[in-house]
This record gives C-alpha cells, structure tokens and sequence, in this order.
C-alpha cells in the first residue's frame, strides 16, 4: 500500500507542480499592471502565502479527521478556483478580485506541500526522510513545464482575448484540478486512516520511539523550515521583477525560475539520503551555509548577467530543498501518529506565515533600497540563524 501511495502521490504532485508556477512567475508582474506599482510587487505572493497559512490549517485538520485525500483534494480545488478569479480579475482589471482569488489560490500550493506528509504515513521510521523526499521531488516535473509554458500559455491567453500574463493561471486552474481528481479517485485507502488502523503490535513497531507527545525535536523541524521558506520567498519574489526592470523578458525570468524550481525539488532523494545517514544537526548548517551562498551569489549578481542570476536561485532552491527535507522529517518523527496531521498543518502554517512575510517585505525593501540589499539581508539572516539550528538540532533527540 506504500508502494501505491507513492505512485498516486507521485501523479497529483506533477500536475500540481504546474499550478505553482503561475504565482512565482507572474503574479507580481500581473499585480504590478493592475496597481501601476512595483512597491507592492511583493503583496500577491504575501497573499498567496497568506491563504496558503489559512488552508494548511483547515486542511490539517480536514486530514485529522477524514484522511489525507479529502484534505488534500479539497485544498487542490480551492486553489483552482482561485485560479479562475485571478483570470477574471485581470480581465475585468480588478485589483480586489485579483487579491482576493490569490488568497484562495494559496490552498493549491498547501496541498501540494502537505502530500509530503503523506507519503510518510506508512513509511519505517528510517526511510521517512526518503519517502518524504519521493513525493517531493515529482513536483520537478511540473514546477519546471510551469515556468516554461508561459510564453505559449500567454499566446492561449491572447486568443481568448485574455491579458497575456493571465495564461499560466488558466493551465493552473486545470492543474490543480487534475491533481484533486486523481486524489478522489485513487488515493484509496487513505494512508493516514490505514496507519491508525494497523493491528496494535504493527502500529507499535513502524513508530517505534515515536513520542507520546511532540517531542523536543519539534522546534528546530520548525525553526529550519521557517528560516528556508523566508529566506527563499523574499529573493525569488523580487528576482523576475528586477530582471523585467534590466531589460529581461518573460522567457528570460521564466527560465530562470524554471531552473530555480527544479533545483527546488529535483535534489529530494538525494537530500533524503542525507538526512537519514546524518541528521537533523549537519543538514541544519548545510542549510542555512546553502542560503546564505544563495543570497550573496544574488547581491553579487549585475542585472545584465544571467548566469549568475541564475547559479543563485539553483542555490536558493537547493538551500530550500535541505531544509524542507531536514525541517519535515524531525517534524514527523516528534509527532504522535493520534495528533499528527493536526500539528503538520499548523507547522505549515508557521511556514506560510514567514513565506508572507518574505514576499511582503521584499518589495518594501527593493522599493526603498535595492534587489542587491534585499539578497544581502536574506543571507545574512540564514547566517545569524545558524548557531541557533545547530545547538537545537544537537540538543534534539529526533534524529539518531
């Protein structure tokens, strides 16, 4: 049943992989038209991450409650509805529609975390981390077709005489909707119902030394997953619009974020692999030393050079893989199976939170200072963070 978990998990995260890449690429340029601003470029993915926040909580404990696929499912299809409000909020020019559809589109990039979580359910102890990281990396897939598409996506955009910067958001609104179905149809049985439902003595040996309550581990999963995903927003929003601003064009932007993506989640196995053999408390370093290399790698970077643009947000992707793998599987691990889903989604929405935070406060901070300043920031953030990651990994008992 693992086995077909991972295989149904697999297909929902390449279709939803697609979804993400309308919010990362051109939800800033699309706001940036409607609002004939760039101060707020930051806002649509401050409020994307925001609805995103809001979701992992009800979807947790949709999970919690009913299992993983009705969550999950349910997530999926309010992200494409969302999808459609940004379509007709940028043809009707709306910018309150705008906001509010990126708010719901939000629950689409949720579910597609969460499926993480569900790839662990049935998985040993000891190959959580690679379980985890399977599910994750099929999102390479769709995360770099997404970006990719955009320029033929804008040209079906045009000839429906839709805005061309609309066109990723209609093949995300199909992507998420894809990616609900399969779940509603071959998800079964939910793999999170069948680990309650284990005889006593199985239950008992695939959580052995699981806590009775969230263990001490639990806020460093926290503190690595939040550090990433902050650090990781605040460059990558601002990166297509600088280079918009330098004379780049969609392609360019789209290829970069391409790349970014896929550095994002194509390294999972890998990272598993990296985790179980060594532990929360070296990947913890490897993460926050691959984040700050990322943001100095950005500040560095003329607006004129692509290929160091580009070597550093491969380098912000990877930083975010290592700690997306590293913070899920200390979360996982410090987690009763009773109360799992339920903390899970409120840990992604800590995750959200800072992700909002990040895209908010970039524009802020290139509108008042520069791109350049904004990468410098970030690492340096990821850098004073690291003594605190390492002394907590240390002190944790999540990881043998």
């Amino acid at each position: 049943m693992q086995k077909r978990t991972l295989t149904v998990l697999l297909v929902s995260q390449v279709l939803s992989g697609v979804g993400l890449a309308a919010g990362v690429t051109v939800a800033g340029l699309l706001a940036g038209q409607l609002l004939h601003s760039t101060s707020l470029s930051g806002l649509p993915i401050a409020l994307l991450t925001a609805g995103a926040a809001g979701a992992a909580v009800v979807i947790g404990r949709v999970s919690q409650r009913l299992g993983r696929r009705p969550g999950l499912a349910a997530g999926y299809l309010t992200g494409a509805l969302g999808g459609a409000g940004v379509v007709t909020a940028a043809a009707l020019g709306n910018p309150a529609l705008l906001f509010v559809s990126l708010f719901l589109y939000g629950a689409g990039t949720t579910s597609n975390l969460q499926a993480r979580y569900a790839g662990a359910d049935l998985a040993a102890p000891r190959q959580r981390a690679r379980a985890t990281s399977t599910v994750i990396v099929a999102t390479t897939a769709g995360g770099i077709a997404g970006p990719l598409l955009g320029t033929p996506a804008g040209h079906l955009a045009t000839a429906l005489h839709l805005p061309e910067l609309t066109g990723l958001f209609l093949l995300s609104t199909v992507a998420f909707t894809l990616a609900a179905l399969t779940l509603l149809i071959w998800l079964r049985p939910d793999p999170l119902l069948l680990a309650r439902a284990l005889p006593a003595a199985s239950a008992s040996a695939s959580d052995e030394g699981a806590p009775a309550r969230p263990g001490p581990g639990l806020p460093v999963g926290v503190l690595v997953l939040v550090l990433s995903q902050l650090v990781m927003v605040a460059v990558m929003t601002m990166t297509p619009i600088d280079m918009h601003a330098h004379g780049f064009g969609t392609a360019a932007s789209g290829l970069v974020i391409a790349l970014h993506t896929g550095s994002m989640y194509l390294p999972s196995p890998l990272t598993g692999r990296l985790v179980d053999r060594f532990g929360a408390a070296a990947m913890s370093v490897v993460t926050v030393g691959t984040l700050l290399a990322a943001g100095v790698a950005a500040a560095l970077a003329p607006g004129r050079s692509i290929a160091l643009i580009t070597v550093a947000l491969v380098l912000l992707g990877v930083g975010w893989n290592f700690g997306l793998v590293t913070g899920t599987a200390i979360v996982t691990d410090s987690t009763p199976l009773a109360t799992r889903a339920k903390v899970q989604g409120l840990v992604d929405v800590a995750i959200a939170v800072a992700g909002a935070g990040g895209g908010l406060a970039s524009g802020i901070v290139v509108a008042a200072t520069s791109y350049p300043i904004l990468a410098i920031l970030s690492g340096a953030l990821a850098f004073v963070a690291a003594p605190a990651a390492l002394v907590a990994a240390r002190r944790s008992s999540a990881r043998p």
